[in-house]
């Protein structure tokens, strides 16, 4: 069965897990990948102007000969080097898309552009016109900078999408409480940085224990503290496995309170680094090697300069 969808402050519910298309899959045709995740249960699709992908995802909606009201799509406005208004902006996305309207339209950098305040009347003009749903904003990570945007806003943002994991949870903190107070729902996009980017980290302990106790993979366990942060779960692949892996964190038990503490506090102490990673990585034999060349290297030293 699917997550259940998060409610919005605007009154419209967003599913809790979206197919993005950005990353790795930005600037080329991707169509067979967005029918795939589309086919195997993904009703959210996440989009953008910059990515260069709405078109493909246009094509793939059409393929999919499902119903309107059956997906969940979302692009954003990036408006930076262009001269182009929102108004002209989101009816060109809406073209490439071939839609009437958006579910969310979101600004994709608002801390770069010189004019937020007034970009965002153009958004909140667009939520009047029926053409996007619900609005918001991605990569608004400055708390002071988010309540500026709220208090010259006639509507609040209903969602804030930005780059959440266990590594950057108590960095991110001051602006997921700001959008909790608000009631702006948080999407979370590289969430899996623990096991792609920051891999034998001090996080791998807390999330394998949870793993063996729940039955799911490391990967299930980092969308399952996501979830427990009341976040949409904004992921990509072009692997079908890997796919029906992030949907099967539907069917999953959800982390104890004590889990989702342990995974923070051990995310607190940063990612491992680079030698760290490595050390980690090694198996025994190449550690006492590495252990022998360090103290061989010692004592040379030390015997050139006793020398």
């Amino acid at each position: 069965m699917p997550l259940e969808p998060i409610q919005l402050n605007d009154g419209n519910k967003i599913p809790a897990i979206a197919y993005g298309t950005g990353s790795k899959l930005k600037f080329q045709d991707i169509t067979q990948y967005i029918e795939q995740a589309i086919e195997l249960g993904f009703s959210h699709i996440d989009t953008a102007d910059y990515y260069e992908t709405e078109e493909y995802v246009g094509k793939a909606i059409k393929e999919s000969g499902l119903a309107r009201s059956e997906l969940f799509v979302t692009t954003k406005y990036f408006g930076l080097g262009k001269s182009t208004t929102v108004d002209e902006s989101i009816q060109e996305s809406l073209s490439k898309l071939s839609l009437r309207s958006l579910d969310l339209y979101l600004i994709h950098q608002p801390e770069y552009l010189p004019n937020v305040s007034e970009v965002w009347k153009g958004f909140e003009k667009a939520q009047r016109e029926g053409l996007a749903k619900s609005i918001g904003v991605s990569n608004l990570v400055d708390p002071q900078g988010l309540e500026d945007l709220i208090k010259g806003a006639n509507v609040k943002p209903a969602v804030n999408q930005i780059m959440l994991h266990p590594y950057n949870y108590h960095e991110m903190k001051p602006v997921l409480d700001l959008c909790a107070k608000h009631h702006i729902v948080v999407e979370a996009y590289s969430s899996l940085a623990p096991i792609t980017t920051y891999p034998n980290g001090p996080v791998d302990v807390p999330i394998q224990a949870a793993a063996r106790r729940t039955g799911a993979t490391p990967t299930q366990v980092v969308f399952l503290w996501v979830r427990a942060k009341g976040a949409v779960v904004v992921t990509t692949s072009t692997n079908k496995a890997h796919m029906e892996e992030y949907l099967a964190v539907a069917d999953l038990p959800s982390l104890t309170d004590e889990e989702v503490a342990a995974i923070d506090v051990a995310g607190a102490q940063g990612p491992p680094s680079g030698l760290t990673a490595r050390v980690r990585r090694m198996d025994t034999k190449e550690k006492v090697m590495w252990a022998v060349v360090g103290t061989m290297i010692l004592f040379y030293g030390l015997g050139r300069m006793c020398g």
